[in-house]
């Protein structure tokens, strides 16, 4: 296997023909290339910028695109922040770039990093006559890591994940998670003849097998997107209480409630000398569960039920459940604070 920097490309602006380009710096290309472009370059073509007024603030404008491109803030530190995209990447920034791009402009990510590898696949198709497959990266940290790398944000006419579930290994186990990422290994080979200075936004991998995916199965980088459901680590610390809102619509009733929040109680009250509050299921299958007080009413058990609630909710949307609190007055003599609903939120 080999890696070539595809040199002689210019500065791309929106409306240029990138494929055109890359079949002029390199009519080398051959069929099961893989080609590897920065995402900056398919931005640019793209039009994915935002403007910077002349005197403008520049950090400032960045912020504020951050914040239109961001679906949930997973962690931050001052000005920092660690956002998921609408195309659900967990990325510093929303993946907004301010390097290598004039001083009035800001470069997006792709909108469908996915379809923009599509559609180069098929210009480069038309152009020069070549099936190759197309890797659209972007430099991302990573948690616990210091350091960058490439990783794939887009891909056509290549599978992103290659399993072996299932599969043996030479002492005869049997591997249950193991599966390869490897269009972003792929970026990141790139990027070593790319280099982040060198002004070389495409390379070309040659010589890997490619497992191919037909064209009307082919999902891109979808599979690497972890779901919710599979997100151990939601939140940074610094985010899980101002990250918890309570839903606005309704919600989507999914089984075990009653156990997660009799656990989130569990856990929420373990450093309190007591267990204040006693839970009752709202109703058969409704997805809710009813808070009630203790007999033995004191002011006590009074305050820590609602720093136990609290707690408990904050715990709950941790797990991944959605949650809504709904209190409910103690006139008449009844128990009952309120009534907490969870689920997933309704499509």
């Amino acid at each position: 296997m080999s890696v070539h920097p595809v040199a002689g490309l210019p500065e791309f602006a929106p409306g240029d023909d990138l494929a055109a380009a890359l079949v002029s710096a390199a009519p080398w290309l051959a069929d099961d290339d893989v080609v590897v472009v920065t995402s900056k370059v398919v931005s640019k073509v793209e039009g994915r910028l935002v403007r910077v007024e002349p005197g403008a603030d520049r950090e400032a404008a960045r912020q504020r695109a951050v914040d239109e491109e961001t679906v949930r803030v997973v962690a931050r530190r001052g000005p920092l922040k660690i956002v998921q995209t609408r195309q659900g990447w967990v990325v510093a920034a929303a993946g907004i770039d301010a390097s290598n791009v004039a001083a009035d402009a800001l470069v997006l990510l792709p909108e469908d990093g996915d379809a923009s590898a599509r559609r180069l696949r098929a210009r480069l198709r038309e152009l020069a006559g070549v099936d190759v497959a197309v890797v659209v990266s972007d430099t991302f940290g990573r948690t616990w890591r210091e350091g960058l790398t490439d990783v794939a944000v887009g891909a056509a006419g290549i599978e992103a994940l290659e399993d072996h579930r299932g599969a043996v290994d030479a002492h005869g186990n049997r591997l249950e998670t193991t599966r390869v990422a490897v269009v972003d290994e792929l970026a990141s080979a790139a990027d070593l003849v790319k280099g982040k200075l060198a002004g070389v936004p495409v390379a070309v991998v040659r010589g890997l097998p490619l497992r191919r995916p037909d064209d009307d199965a082919d999902e891109g980088t979808r599979p690497l997107v972890r779901l919710p459901a599979d997100d151990l680590f939601p939140y940074g610390s610094r985010d899980v209480v101002p990250s918890r809102a309570p839903a606005a619509g309704p919600l989507r009733q999914r089984a075990g409630e009653r156990e997660a929040v009799a656990a989130a109680f569990r856990a929420a009250s373990a450093a309190l000398p007591e267990f204040p509050v006693v839970l009752r299921h709202g109703g058969e299958g409704d997805g809710a569960v009813d808070v009630h007080l203790t007999d033995a009413l004191t002011t006590t058990t009074a305050v820590n039920a609602g720093a136990v609630i609290g707690a408990a909710i904050v715990q709950l949307h941790a797990q991944g459940w959605t949650t809504r609190w709904e209190p409910v007055a103690t006139a008449g003599g009844t128990s009952l604070l309120g009534r907490l609903w969870l689920g997933d939120p309704a499509p």
